[in-house]
């Protein structure tokens, strides 16, 4: 039915973030730097990147984050954490598909290779996370 999980994610309101982005981008450059600049990250990083899709609003993704501290300690030199407002980076959440927060999305190589959904624990996280780097 109408009205499921994701409704700050209905195709109208995406459409129109696309136009608002070209619209800005024509006037201010940095709106396409920013975007350019996560690919830019995903490929300049010889580690893997985890990827915190959050919302500063989002009560479970605030508890993720020391879990996310935890991980970054246990996987240091392995892998390489980072948080993405969804707020204000809407098109890369509705690029990666992201329905729920918070959600981790692992890149190898600069491809998304695993997404962790909801509030894990930090051995949880590390132990999906070994399987794949």
């Amino acid at each position: 039915g109408k009205g499921g999980k994701i409704r700050h994610l209905n195709f109208s309101s995406i459409a129109r973030i696309k136009e608002l982005k070209i619209k800005k981008y024509r006037k201010n450059m940095s709106v396409k730097k920013n975007f350019s600049s996560f690919s830019e990250l995903l490929n300049s990083s010889n580690l893997p990147v985890l990827v915190d899709f959050y919302a500063t609003w989002c009560g479970p993704c605030q508890m993720m984050a020391p879990i996310l501290e935890q991980v970054g300690a246990q996987l240091k030199n392995k892998v390489k954490v980072v948080k993405i407002d969804t707020d204000k980076y809407p098109n890369l959440g509705s690029q990666y598909e992201i329905q729920a927060l918070p959600t981790l999305v692992l890149f190898v190589g600069g491809m998304p290779v695993e997404k962790i959904e909801g509030v894990r624990s930090a051995p949880e996280i590390i132990s999906i996370l070994k399987r794949r780097i």
